[in-house]
């Protein structure tokens, strides 16, 4: 997918409104861009998650990619999601009916980058839908599982609700996408590549799963990061909770929950390019076949070293 095309797709599902059980429009964007494509099923679990699988040649799913709908709002009285009191008093507010959200706009493109009222994560979404349009157009042999999920932002309620139904085969791994602050405690930095998320500040993600997704970042030679981005915990941790195995990836974001300077609520921003190499990673993680084990080289190397060293032993 070109850049073009990304920007396009982006733009379509971060114009749609969105809130903490609150992600309808959100939810019907998804589902008709995916309508469109002839070898990917849909089907929507009692609370409301969407579950997407590309059918390629072959049967085995090796990756579900999984990404939330909302984004904290106003639902009644109450604000659902974590920004703090202080940046809450100097925002405005714009009603959607049932929810409301900051009054930012839906998107617009600056300096190579995504602004956004809510990138958090609904560039998630859109980067799993650009992966659905590349797989169908390549007609790749492969099957590939996305999952999108309704109330992460108030205790991953989506994602615990689809993990406890057990629809989704035990056998493969669950890649959680994020957006996540560049600001956090060894976050990486926006501009240079995708970032392999190798734990949040509550678990350490599978190490298996995450020595594959730099092998696949390594032999696709694209810009990474990798990173235990320790300053908020992702819905991996709430899949892994449930005996799923899981990693991540994220792509740096700027006003992380529209927390700008001052206390003053702005839009949140993402790097085009690290959206770009993320649906890249994505891609190519999906279409080759990992190794059967990502830690032979490193093992090999580390051995090959012993050997200058066997006099001493």
């Amino acid at each position: 997918m070109n850049t073009a095309e990304l920007l396009d797709l982006t733009r379509a599902i971060l114009a749609q409104p969105t809130a903490p059980f609150h992600e309808d429009a959100v939810r019907a964007e998804i589902t008709m861009q995916l309508a469109q494509l002839p070898s990917v099923t849909l089907e929507q679990d009692d609370f409301g998650n969407v579950i997407a699988c590309y059918r390629g040649c072959s049967d085995h799913a090796e990756y579900a990619f999984a990404a939330h709908m909302d984004h904290p709002g106003f639902v009644g009285d109450e604000f659902l999601g974590s920004v703090p009191e202080a940046h809450r008093q100097n925002g405005t507010k714009r009603d959607f009916g049932a929810f409301a959200m900051w009054d930012l706009p839906a998107f617009e493109v600056r300096d190579g980058r995504i602004y956004s009222r809510a990138c958090d994560d609904l560039v998630g979404c859109a980067a799993i839908v650009a992966l659905f349009r590349d797989l169908e157009r390549l007609g790749a042999e492969a099957t590939v599982y996305g999952l999108f999920t309704r109330a992460e932002e108030v205790g991953f309620v989506g994602a615990i609700q689809l993990a406890k139904t057990g629809r989704i085969p035990r056998d493969l791994t669950i890649v959680s996408l994020e957006t996540s602050s560049e600001r956090a405690p060894g976050a990486g930095r926006m501009g240079e590549g995708v970032i392999i998320r190798v734990g949040d500040r509550t678990s350490i993600f599978d190490d298996s799963a995450t020595a594959a997704l730099v092998q696949a970042a390594t032999a696709a030679k694209l810009p990474f990061q990798r990173c235990l981005m320790s300053g908020g915990t992702c819905e991996a941790t709430a899949y892994q909770l449930y005996g799923y195995r899981s990693a991540a990836l994220c792509v740096a974001l700027g006003n992380y929950h529209n927390c700008g300077p001052d206390t003053q609520i702005a839009s949140e921003f993402v790097s085009i390019d690290d959206v770009e190499g993320l649906v890249k990673l994505m891609l190519f993680a999906a279409t080759n076949e990992s190794a059967a084990d990502p830690h032979r080289a490193l093992r090999d190397k580390l051995e090959a070293r012993m050997v200058s060293y066997e006099r001493y032993f």
